[in-house]
């Protein structure tokens, strides 16, 4: 039993940038947020610190006058002066002995923090809390009396922050709200650019829905697209422009191929009505015979030319490897076409050699449909000069170039381009003359590429010129390099 998976879900590309402006936007709004935090912080904290060292700075300030122990008694009254007008200030100073000279009504002071042994010599801020209420931050130093012999007071000193808390607190709960506000209008804001932004996307997709096989003239609109899309609406133009090229041709083809069969079958049909149409002779029946014979020999050349094409096409054709010399190829295909060139009255001329590695048979099957093809157009009195010439690439490799060219009517450029494409001919009128399929050409540019070359044609001064190419590697062949 075929188990059915189900299909997953494609994600919004809208959704996609909806959540990456949201997501970027609360990221920027935390980072800001809890840098002005940090900041105030900072400074709530520089404020009490710089009130705490100065009131610290003034008791000790007091505390070294004191050179006697009635000056030492005098302490605590000092220190209630100087608290006047300080609200949530406050004070605790241990005398030399230990015992607490002043310390202001409940003072918060945890003991340890009053702790000789556990005083830092640098002033650093303390953070506590009482009864989950109060918060205080303060500072604890020794201070020297003016009686050397004595061992320094304690001195600490502490201010309320929770009001300072408070406002932080206030101040996050309103951070988070903007970063949740924030959020959500970016998102939405980010929706509709979104939106707008991939407006072309969605008329390109608009647009490609209405392509199809009969209407592949259709093309996306480039200039109304942003130039991130403008790439990608060109290179599907372009593709477009390949697949109307290509659906012609196949169309082209497929008239032409029914075009070619049409004509030998309806022959073969005519001759067997008439043949059958009233008792003949055992002569005229073998005469029949024999022209449906030519036609059947047509029809089979045909195929056989069209299957070798499909499989060339589809990389299953394998050329053999075996090293030889293209002018000898060419030398006995001038014996075995001498006699219908000389009787045309055509000249034929080589010159030049190069050696190539491939399929003998191929590469001679290729030769001769150009000579084939150059006998057919070149009036009596022309002539037709077969050029091998080798061009060293690399110390490695080099190109064997060979150049049918025939005097004679010019190839008209229009025609240039589709000489190599199947039944393709530049006279229509020779359709039907029996010189051919219009195979050949197609045949020879499928052979050299199946050997890594490649043939065009060009016209000359009064000429015509096909011109094929194969790579070789030096190595390939005895000798070489």
């Amino acid at each position: 039993m075929r188990v059915v998976r189900p299909r997953a879900r494609r994600k919004s590309l809208t959704f996609r940038l909806t959540l990456l402006f949201a997501a970027a936007s609360t990221v920027v709004l935390l980072i800001l947020g809890l840098i002005v935090a940090e900041s105030v912080e900072h400074h709530f904290e520089e404020q009490d610190m710089e009130a705490l060292s100065g009131k610290l700075e003034l008791i000790r300030h007091a505390l070294a006058k004191v050179n006697s122990p009635k000056d030492l008694a005098a302490i605590p009254q000092q220190m209630d002066n100087s608290l006047i007008g300080h609200h949530g200030l406050v004070v605790a100073v241990q005398g030399p002995d230990g015992q607490t000279l002043f310390a202001t009504q409940d003072a918060p002071f945890p003991q340890p923090l009053l702790d000789r042994v556990k005083i830092p010599e640098a002033e650093r801020p303390y953070v506590w809390q009482v009864d989950d209420q109060l918060s205080f931050r303060g500072i604890v130093a020794e201070a020297p009396t003016g009686v050397q012999a004595w061992p320094p007071a304690v001195v600490a000193v502490a201010t309320d922050i929770s009001h300072h808390n408070r406002f932080m607190d206030s101040f996050m709960k309103t951070l988070w709200s903007v970063v949740i506000g924030g959020t959500l209008a970016t998102g939405l804001l980010g929706w509709f650019a979104a939106r707008r932004g991939l407006a072309p996307l969605r008329e390109m997709k608009r647009r490609a829905t209405e392509v199809s096989a009969q209407r592949l003239d259709q093309r996306l609109p480039v200039d109304a697209v942003p130039v991130e899309l403008a790439e990608l609406a060109e290179s599907l133009n372009d593709m477009l422009a390949r697949l109307e090229e290509s659906f012609k041709r196949l169309s082209d083809f497929s008239s032409d191929l029914a075009h070619e069969l049409r004509t030998p079958v309806s022959n073969l049909m005519t001759q067997t009505q008439v043949a059958l149409a009233k008792a003949r002779s055992s002569a005229e029946y073998r005469e029949v015979l024999e022209s449906n014979c030519e036609e059947f020999d047509r029809l089979s050349r045909m195929i056989s030319d069209m299957l070798f094409l499909a499989k060339s096409e589809n990389g299953l054709i394998v050329p053999g490897q075996e090293t030889f010399d293209l002018a000898d190829e060419v030398a006995a295909l001038f014996d075995f076409y001498g006699a219908l060139a000389e009787e045309n009255g055509v000249s034929l001329r080589l010159e030049g050699a190069g050696q190539v590695t491939g399929d003998r048979l191929m590469l001679r099957r290729a030769i001769g449909n150009l000579l084939s093809n150059a006998l057919r157009y070149t009036p009596s009195g022309g002539r037709i000069v077969v050029t091998v010439s080798v061009v060293r690439d690399s110390p490695d490799a080099e190109t064997v170039h060979l150049a049918v060219e025939n005097t004679g009517e010019q190839i008209p450029p229009e025609h240039l381009s589709r000489l190599f494409d199947r039944f393709y001919r530049v006279d229509a009128s020779r359709r039907n003359s029996g010189d051919g399929a219009g195979l050949g050409l197609a045949i020879t540019r499928s052979i050299l590429r199946s050997h890594g070359g490649d043939i065009e044609g060009r016209t000359g001064e009064g000429s015509n010129i096909f011109e094929m190419w194969i790579p070789v590697s030096l190595g390939s062949y005895p000798g070489g390099g």
